[in-house]
This record gives structure tokens, C-alpha cells and sequence, in this order.
């Protein structure tokens, strides 16, 4: 996994593929927040890639196979609102907090088939379908 090294940015070749194909401050968050983890918690790589996510999914939204900035910062799912220990499923980097229309907007680039009839969740659920596939193909998997 990442170490931030040279003028503090992430290594290119050690970040998850999606963040590869993401800007550099995305990377950088990542990386940061996941090299300050693995010193908090004792080396574990797990935690410390879920405590990256968490706080990229903070900022950036997944698009496909990478991560957009977020239209405004927060929290992204029911499960980011209620912090460690919460129960419900994550939206898998879909910001599920954000407006129908931003999900609509994003549904479109991705153009996903009948959108205009979904309701929030399904466009989330469609979002997550849709950016699985997106970097399923990006890795030529």
C-alpha cells in the first residue's frame, strides 16, 4: 500500500488501481490518511485502507473507475454518518447523500439505462452496479 515519499505525494504503482486513474490530491489523501493509520493502528492494513476510503469517500465520489471531487464535502452513505461500529452496507464510494439530480447527472455519464425512472435508491444501487463494472473493465478483468 501507499507511502507518501518525494515533495509528499503517494507512489503512483502502490495506490488501489481507481485512485491510480484519480487526481493527485485524491491520491494524496489516500496515501496520507493511510500511512497515519498503519502507525495508529499497530501496522493493520485492513483498518488502515478502511480509514483511507473513509476519509477520501469524505471529499471524492467514485465515477466510473476513479474518484471525482464531491459538489460538497460530508459525509457519503448512512453508514459514514454514523462513524466505526455502524451496521448498514457502505454505497461503495456512490455519494448517496447527494441530491437525485447530481445522481441523475451521474447516472447519465455513465449511461445507465432507465434512470429516469429510478428513485435515489435505485439510482445508488445502479451508481454502485455501474462503477463495479467500470473498474472490472479498467483492470481488464
Amino acid at each position: 500500500m501507499p507511502k507518501t515519499g518525494k515533495n509528499d505525494h503517494a507512489r503512483k504503482d502502490e495506490l488501489p488501481s481507481t485512485l491510480q486513474r484519480s487526481d493527485q490530491k485524491a491520491q494524496d489523501t489516500f496515501a496520507k490518511t493511510y500511512d497515519s493509520a498503519m502507525e495508529s493502528y499497530d501496522n493493520d492494513e485492513s483498518r488502515a485502507a478502511r480509514a483511507a476510503y473513509a476519509s477520501l469517500k469524505h471529499s471524492y465520489e467514485k465515477v466510473g473507475d476513479h474518484w471525482e471531487p464531491k459538489e460538497k464535502r460530508g459525509p457519503s452513505d448512512e453508514r459514514a454518518e454514523k462513524g466505526l461500529g455502524a451496521d448498514e452496507p457502505t454505497a461503495g464510494g456512490v455519494d448517496a447523500n447527494a441530491s437525485k439530480k447530481h445522481l441523475l447527472e451521474r447516472a447519465r455519464e455513465l449511461d445507465i439505462s432507465g434512470r429516469s425512472s429510478m428513485d435515489k435508491e435505485e439510482l445508488v444501487k445502479a451508481l454502485q452496479k455501474a462503477n463495479d463494472a467500470a473498474t472490472r473493465k479498467a483492470r481488464g478483468k
